[in-house]
């Protein structure tokens, strides 16, 4: 099937349109102007004609002979060189005229006709003559006051009127015609003006799709076309964003899975090595080899499982299992899993625990996995002697718990701060991590109706604040 360019659709249906209703105003304004000259031309002639039967009547109450003063009132008619005044007989033959001549043979009179039908009292035509002529004629019955006369009639031509008719024609329709021409320039100067721009993002929406997001389309209106460049620049920005981070992900990821499994197949070489050694094992150097082995391993394991979330959010399969939790077990629990390991790193956890916080309804695994992403990432990213320091408390009117992790390592850029929950995204490539952790964690705490907000400065350390809607007890949900 063809394509239609929208050029060509605009022009059919806009200035189709136009064309319309400019014919359509064209017409009905030939029309009004017609009919206002025609019936001005008639009315006229009912004038003329109401003052010969005036006059005519007027001589026949003195008893004086119509005839007579009829062929008089012709002969002097002040009108002759615009219309010819007639008089006709009962035969319906034209006896008498104003210009001398009358016709020797019967003519179509259709107004003369209706008049001595006696269906109007005057009779009204426009015809034209045998040479194209166009002419008005009004017919007024004069049988009540004259024997030899049955009608008196007046015809005038329409040439006059028909020119001046047809110069309006002419100077309406050639306006419209300047109209049309100047609607059409502008609309397709205004169809360019879009199809420019449209174009250049046809172009260049093909190179995205290649994976060539270094191309921009120049902003050339402040209109809705306009805030369309806009976008696309901005969509391309985050695309090519975005793949720089889908990029730097897969090395890391890549550099992460690679670091732990050359650990675990370098112990696992060495322990089988000793193993087939005559000479005893060393039992410290296996408990250490496996010591390594279960750490990697559990860090390929968390790794995973952060892959894992991430699909699962990207699929909308990312699911919680609700129900009423206390966080302060499941900070407990994390905080534990960490402080022996901060304590070979060299690093100090002080954990400040409350006697008692509301309850919360959640699920109580991914939790307590947002808390050991939290923790992990403020000893991960604090140097040696350092300190982390973890803090759970209510808001005052009880309707949200808060937890708070904060550390005094490196800090985060200020301009890397607004996409530290983004995915894929690292601030430091020094240290470990996929990158998704924390968009995962983010995730998870909105799904909970609450919030994860980061503080930091670079040098100084990051402050995470986590807070939790309180459940509301049981009195306060009836009421």
């Amino acid at each position: 099937m063809a394509k239609k360019s929208i050029t060509r659709r605009w022009i059919t249906n806009n200035l189709g349109i136009i064309v319309l209703i400019l014919t359509v105003i064209e017409l009905s304004l030939i029309y009004a102007v017609q009919s206002y000259f025609y019936n001005s031309a008639r009315q006229y002639l009912v004038t003329k004609l109401n003052a010969v039967n005036g006059l005519l009547s007027r001589y026949a109450a003195d008893g004086t002979n119509i005839g007579m003063e009829l062929r008089s009132t012709l002969e002097s008619f002040s009108d002759k060189d615009k219309m010819e005044l007639m008089a006709i007989d009962y035969n319906g033959m034209i006896v008498l005229t104003s210009s001398g001549f009358s016709p020797d043979y019967a003519i179509s009179m259709p107004d003369y006709d209706a008049v001595m039908n006696g269906s109007t009292n005057s009779g009204f035509m426009t015809a034209r003559t045998a040479n194209g002529e166009r002419i008005m004629a009004v017919c007024y019955p004069i049988s009540q006051i004259s024997t030899d006369f049955s009608a008196i009639r007046v015809v005038t031509s329409m040439e006059a009127i028909d020119r001046t008719i047809n110069s309006f024609v002419f100077w309406v329709t050639l306006i419209a015609f300047a109209i049309l021409l100047l609607l059409g320039v502008s609309d397709l100067y205004f169809v360019r003006t879009i199809l420019r721009p449209i174009r250049e993002i046809n172009t260049n929406t093909e190179k995205f799709a290649r994976g060539d997001f270094s191309a921009r389309i120049k902003q050339e209106s402040e209109d809705e076309i306009g805030d369309l460049c806009v976008s696309i620049n901005h969509m391309a920005d985050e695309l090519s964003n975005t793949e720089a981070m889908k990029n730097e992900f897969i090395s890391s990821v890549s550099h992460e899975l690679r670091t732990p499994l050359t650990a675990i197949k370098g112990w696992a070489e060495t322990l089988s090595d000793m193993s087939d050694a005559e000479d005893s094992v060393d039992p410290m150097m296996m408990q250490k080899g496996l010591n390594v082995i279960v750490g990697e391993t559990e860090r390929l394991s968390q790794m995973v499982e952060e892959l894992l979330d991430f699909s699962r959010m990207q699929s909308g399969h990312f699911t919680l299992q609700m129900d009423t939790m206390d966080v302060l077990a499941e900070l407990g629990d994390a905080v534990l899993i960490y402080v022996e390991r901060a304590k070979k790193d060299g690093i100090y956890v002080t954990y400040e625990e409350p006697e008692m916080l509301p309850f919360v309804c959640g699920d109580k695994n991914r939790i307590r996995q947002v808390f050991i992403n939290i923790i992990d990432n403020a000893i991960k990213y604090s140097d040696k002697d350092g300190h982390v320091y973890i803090t759970a408390e209510a808001e005052s009117d009880g309707s949200a718990v808060r937890v708070i992790v904060q550390d005094d390592g490196c800090g985060i850029k200020a301009e890397d701060l607004p996409k530290i929950k983004t995915k894929f995204y690292k601030p430091n490539h020094t240290r470990r991590g996929s990158g998704i952790g924390l968009a995962v964690a983010d995730e998870i705490i909105s799904l909970h109706n609450g919030t994860l907000t980061i503080e930091s400065e670079e040098g100084v350390g990051t402050r995470v604040t986590i807070t939790l809607p309180a459940q509301k007890p049981k009195s306060e949900s009836n009421t």
